[in-house]
């Protein structure tokens, strides 16, 4: 067995892992902390969502986040990843305006937070963005299917989208959605809510990995997890047992207890000189 450490991830590897039959991960992490634990857990690609203000901040909805909030999370997650790629959100907005301001706003996440990837939700309505970008030379990840920032138009509200399927009769419509985005330069696709059914029929259309998240499976490419919730470190998980891979919320909130019980009882604090 190699003691040597792992090859660094890049973009034709990643696509000669779905040539090959292989899984790829993608862990969504929002600091440097995380970012490192998702990296040495053999991360292909360590994403930073914009869902991070929903999720970390307490904000009511991922479209608020902007975009000098998404690059100091960015910032701080690629110190902690060394060898996945690193794929970034775009925020609401740049992508909406027009392929110039997709670009300006790409090369600005590559230039300040030394990003891998560009992650566009919605981005099947905008090939020329995706166009545009890449030929900027920057690679290009976008998001389809029923997701935070595609949810209005599909009707859904956003907190009720986990668990929800692109209904079977859209599978035309969606592998049209990948082949258009595979065409404009897409490196790869994150496929948001595909369901068994419309989702191998995207993943058997196209050349490049097809990954998701929220509504994939074992017939997607690869999955994506927050390492959040795949810990259990919502703060709700202290009065349930989740049922996730640890319940982190759990273990930090009585240790937490246990420290305040020191410092009320004037004891010596662990871990403390």
């Amino acid at each position: 067995m190699s003691t040597g450490a792992p090859s660094k991830v890049s973009v034709p590897s990643l696509q000669a892992m779905k040539a090959a039959g292989e899984k790829s991960v993608c862990f969504v992490a929002w600091d440097y902390q995380m970012a490192q634990l998702a990296d040495r857990a053999g991360a292909d690609i360590v994403s930073v969502g914009d869902t991070v203000g929903v999720n970390l901040w307490g904000q009511p909805h991922p479209l608020e986040i902007t975009m000098d909030e998404i690059l100091v999370v960015a910032k701080a997650v690629r110190r902690g990843v060394r060898r996945a790629l690193l794929s970034v959100d775009f925020p609401f907005g740049p992508l909406q305006e027009g392929p110039a301001s997709a670009v300006t706003a790409a090369i600005r996440m590559v230039k300040e937070a030394g990003v891998d990837l560009v992650k566009l939700d919605g981005a099947s309505d905008h090939p020329e963005a995706v166009e545009a970008i890449t030929r900027a030379g920057i690679p290009v990840f976008p998001q389809f299917g029923i997701t935070p920032q595609t949810s209005l138009k599909y009707g859904i509200d956003y907190q009720a989208a986990e668990g929800v399927h692109v209904p079977d009769e859209m599978v035309d419509e969606m592998v049209a959605e990948a082949k258009r985005l595979e065409s404009a330069g897409a490196v790869a696709l994150n496929f948001t809510n595909s369901g068994p059914v419309v989702g191998p029929a995207v993943v058997e259309a196209v050349g490049i990995p097809v990954l998701g998240g929220f509504g994939g499976g074992p017939w997607l490419d690869g999955r994506i997890r927050m390492v959040t919730a795949a810990i259990g470190y919502s703060a709700g998980n202290v009065d349930k047992e989740p049922d996730t891979y640890a319940n982190v919320a759990k273990v930090a909130f009585d240790a937490l207890v246990e420290c305040a019980s020191d410092i009320r009882g004037a004891r010596k604090l662990r871990g403390q000189k």
